[in-house]
């Protein structure tokens, strides 16, 4: 079982960069595939960014390809989420999980808390 925990959100302004963290417990988090997606209020979750167990894959939904960019460090059982020119529309609350390397949400299934990100404009 691997348990994740998300954290690095916060309140910034449109433009602004910040960067989220995934912690895992567990032995076999580096050979799973991790991704990030978000939930906006009122608003389904939807697919971010994903990573290959070793780092070599990664795929981004068209809305952040460019402005964002995942990575992982499996000695620290750490994947990150680094987000650059913040648009208000990413305003939502993050979560990472682990899974198969795909947007599909229903190939995930360990999944954190989440964290907010809230961009104001």
């Amino acid at each position: 079982q691997v348990q994740l925990v998300e954290s690095g959100g916060g309140l910034v302004q449109a433009g602004d960069s910040l960067t989220l963290s995934c912690a895992a417990s567990g032995r076999t988090f580096s050979s799973y595939a991790v991704g990030w997606f978000r939930q906006a209020p009122g608003k389904e979750r939807e697919f971010v960014a994903a990573i290959s167990w070793s780092g070599g894959v990664t795929n981004y939904a068209d809305s952040v390809k460019g402005r964002f960019t995942i990575s992982r460090d499996n000695a620290k059982n750490t994947v990150y989420l680094q987000m650059n020119s913040l648009k208000p529309e990413d305003t939502a609350v993050y979560y990472c999980a682990t899974g198969r390397l795909t947007a599909r949400i229903s190939e995930y299934h360990y999944w954190g808390q989440g964290t907010q990100v809230t961009v104001s404009s």
